[in-house]
């Protein structure tokens, strides 16, 4: 299976070099670069960790004729500070990790007070003839409804926490989609991991009293059947959205009831450019972390995203001036006795050139250990 994921990845490759020569070739080159300085710390009276990221990215698209578009998407990023100082190798390495099926993450320079790593995290191949569409490579396989907790999203999870990183994680996989009307589609996909774990499912999604309603059921990472549902529509002029869903081991199956993981949320824009999310999470059998490292990063997969039976959200965002926008949301953790808070502000310094300003509070009981930890961000970021 795994030569057959390689060898497919390399014919797209092979394909668009080939393709590329036409004249009606079409391109498309845009990214950003931002410098984030991030400081981490319990108390101001204690020690203080500073951190400074340079991150560079870089989106690239090929449009072959009307029926086929390439992408190649890279993150370059320079750590230097206290944190690299501290944990030393541990922190390159654990940055430099792929969990994908081919390793295109390089830690390029890796010195005792900074790194240098470029990943590729988006490398596709997309293919649409009339109502079918297949992709092929690295890619983003978004099967969410909601915006915080994603049960349905068993291919890519990803941690709410991660102010850096809007594009999210992508998987190596191949992914089937058919249209048989405007408002619905059928999808077929897989992927293999480089621990050679597979996960396929198949989804099909439609229109009904105006939601947009969803099914889907497979096998997720070589482990558990998975089934789950979700949809999005509106009650008057609140948004209401939802998804659900429940795995189950093979090697389990008769000793255990599964695991159970729903979410639904309200969501508003109000007249003066204002938004307020809520999103409430239940899950019979919530992870408990052993430390902070867990709750914040998790192990990215969409049956370990709770550490409580009951979790609850909220956010509130307004853009005050067109140039500034204020934002805060919280998190309750009841089984840790224990909640996330971060203000944020964002201001447009330029065109293309916004400065942003976070705060992240946490504060929680892990392993019987009382936690509580600060990260504050100051971002400058210029996109192209």
């Amino acid at each position: 299976m795994k030569q057959l994921f390689t060898l497919v990845l390399f014919i797209s490759l092979f394909t668009c070099s080939v393709f590329s020569q036409e004249k009606q070739k079409k391109f498309e080159l845009n990214g950003y670069l931002t410098t984030m300085e991030s400081a981490m710390f319990d108390t101001l009276s204690n020690t203080i960790l500073f951190e400074n990221l340079l991150h560079n990215r870089l989106n690239f698209k090929a449009y072959i004729g009307n029926k086929i578009t390439f992408a190649a998407e890279v993150r370059n990023r320079l750590f230097t500070g206290d944190m690299v100082k501290t944990m030393g190798r541990a922190y390159s390495e654990m940055t430099g990790m792929d969990p994908g099926l081919v390793d295109m993450s390089w830690n390029i320079v890796n010195e005792n007070s900074f790194f240098l790593n470029t990943t590729v995290d988006r490398l596709w191949l997309d293919l649409n003839f009339n109502k079918f569409q297949a992709r092929v490579g690295r890619q983003r396989i978004n099967w969410g409804q909601t915006f915080v907790w994603n049960p349905n999203d068993i291919f890519n999870a990803y941690s709410f926490f991660d102010v850096d990183y809007v594009e999210r994680p992508g998987s190596d996989a191949i992914r089937l989609q058919y249209y048989p009307a405007s408002s619905s589609a059928i999808e077929l996909a897989a992927k293999m991991n480089s621990d050679n774990d597979v996960t396929v499912a198949g989804l099909g999604r439609f229109n009904k009293w105006g939601y947009d309603i969803q099914f889907l059921a497979g096998y997720a990472n070589s482990s558990d059947i998975v089934a789950g549902a979700g949809w999005s529509g509106s009650i008057g002029s609140v948004s209401f959205r939802g998804e659900g869903s429940w795995f189950h081991s093979l090697e389990l199956f008769s000793k255990t009831s599964g695991t159970t993981i729903i979410t639904a949320g309200f969501d508003k824009i109000f007249k003066d450019n204002s938004i307020a999310q809520i999103q409430l999470m239940y899950c019979n059998k919530p992870l408990k972390p052993g430390n902070f490292t867990s709750l914040y990063s998790g192990n990215l997969s969409a049956k370990d995203l709770a550490f409580s039976e009951f979790t609850a959200f909220g956010q509130f965002s307004w853009a005050a001036t067109p140039l500034l926008n204020l934002g805060v949301s919280a998190m309750w953790f009841p089984d840790l006795k224990g909640y996330f808070a971060g203000p944020s502000v964002d201001y447009s310094l330029a065109e293309n050139l916004d400065f942003s300003v976070i705060w992240q509070r946490f504060d929680g009981k892990m392993s019987g250990i009382k936690t509580q930890l600060n990260l504050c961000y100051l971002r400058i970021k210029f996109s192209f």
